[in-house]
């Protein structure tokens, strides 16, 4: 078991390894969006009710990680591991197995439960080994890995989805995790051991008092609101690219593409921006950034502008959230170095939580234009910037 501050032997394994953990999250979302229109027309419903089952896999992240971060504490690192991957393996195996669009919502919810362990995980074994300099940068490393997710994933998805079918889809995705499972087992070294002292029955009490830290939750929440902005594009994009604007679905994957890797290297750009600047720093002008760009994103989609003047100012947008992940996570998790699991859990059950509505959000107010998506982007812009300048001129802790 490594001990606190000590860099493990092959850290770039263990940075790809853990990348690689937490990239199933966006793996599972990215990979099978290109097939949307498939999906539908094989079971026979309309696309805004395939979006159904991201909004479902919003939840079961949003549900998963609450109940790994005790475990993680009590048992240690990997266990929880193991289990987390078997049940995404099953769950995928069953997606694909689908025959109808209300059980892959079901199973979707079951795949997310078990991709959980490993963004719960990937988030606390490096705060186990980081302070909170140091783990900002190893998080805008573990987005260079995980970032490839989204790059890939559309293009690679559209491909599978035509040659092989959708059901194609999950059962690389199954395979995918028999992977990881034997590369944790092998090769991830154990960050913290089992600890009898923490106490199952007491998590509630131990979450309170964690939801008590005003600091914590107001960096967490501010994530979480601009994570949300990312997902009501996740959510909305598949109906306001290929239906409205008529994008092909190879096409649909470079674009897609593209703002991930604007993301990616952003996040890298954040590295050396912390050798000058304090993450508070940097994240008043990140946020700033979210502001305006998701502003113009719905002013063009109310003055129905052309799809450029969509395209631009979400490009902006998404490299901006390769700044404010790293930074939000490691400032958040700092103030809990005590309970790192769990804070590590809640942190991704709120940013999940807020996510899962603001995918909702899309659903529901779905007209049949681009509105609902963009509108509901800005004001996740709006609303991470007023609480970040909030918590910055400590309003929340008077």
């Amino acid at each position: 078991m490594l001990a606190p501050g000590a860099r493990p032997d092959k850290f770039l394994l263990f940075v790809c390894i853990l990348g690689g953990l937490t990239a199933f999250g966006p793996l599972s979302i990215d990979f099978y969006l290109p097939a949307f229109q498939r999906i539908a027309h094989d079971f026979s419903v309309s696309i805004d009710e395939v979006e159904l089952s991201l909004t479902s896999f919003f939840l079961g992240l949003a549900c998963g990680q609450i109940i790994y971060g005790p475990l993680m504490d009590r048992f240690g690192r990997k266990p929880p591991l193991y289990a987390g991957l078997v049940i995404y393996c099953l769950a995928s195996i069953c997606c694909a197995l689908s025959t109808n669009v209300e059980f892959l919502i079901t199973m979707r919810f079951f795949q997310a439960l078990g991709s959980c362990a490993g963004m719960v995980g990937g988030r606390a074994m490096v705060r186990d080994l980081f302070d909170e300099y140091d783990s900002a940068k190893v998080f805008s490393l573990l987005m260079l890995v995980m970032g490839l997710a989204p790059i890939l994933a559309p293009l690679l998805g559209a491909f599978v989805a035509t040659h092989l079918g959708w059901q194609a889809l999950f059962l690389i995705l199954a395979v995918l995790s028999s992977v990881a499972l034997f590369a944790v087992i092998f090769f991830l070294p154990e960050t913290r051991g089992a600890n009898p002292e923490v106490r199952l029955s007491r998590s509630l009490h131990t979450y309170a008092g964690i939801f008590a830290n005003k600091k914590f939750l107001s960096f967490v929440m501010a994530g979480a609101l601009a994570q949300a902005g990312m997902f009501a594009y996740i959510s909305g994009s598949p109906f306001v690219f290929m239906e409205i604007f008529h994008v092909k679905p190879e096409n649909y994957g470079w674009i897609f593409g593209s703002n991930a890797f604007g993301l990616i290297a952003a996040a890298q750009i954040n590295i050396r921006l912390l050798k000058k600047y304090k993450s508070q720093q940097i994240l008043t002008v990140a946020f700033s950034v979210l502001f305006v760009s998701s502003t113009a994103m719905a002013t063009a989609a109310y003055f129905q502008l052309s799809f450029a003047f969509l395209l631009i100012p979400l490009f902006i947008f998404m490299s901006t959230l390769g700044v404010t992940f790293p930074n939000t996570t490691a400032l958040a998790l700092a103030q809990e170095k005590q309970r790192i699991g769990s804070a590590s859990a809640l942190l991704g059950t709120l940013q999940f939580s807020t996510s899962a509505l603001s995918s909702a959000a899309v659903s529901h107010f779905h007209n049949g234009t681009s509105l609902p998506m963009t509108c509901i982007i800005a004001l996740c812009g709006f609303s991470a910037l007023c609480l970040f300048m909030m918590t910055k001129s400590h309003i929340i802790q008077r």
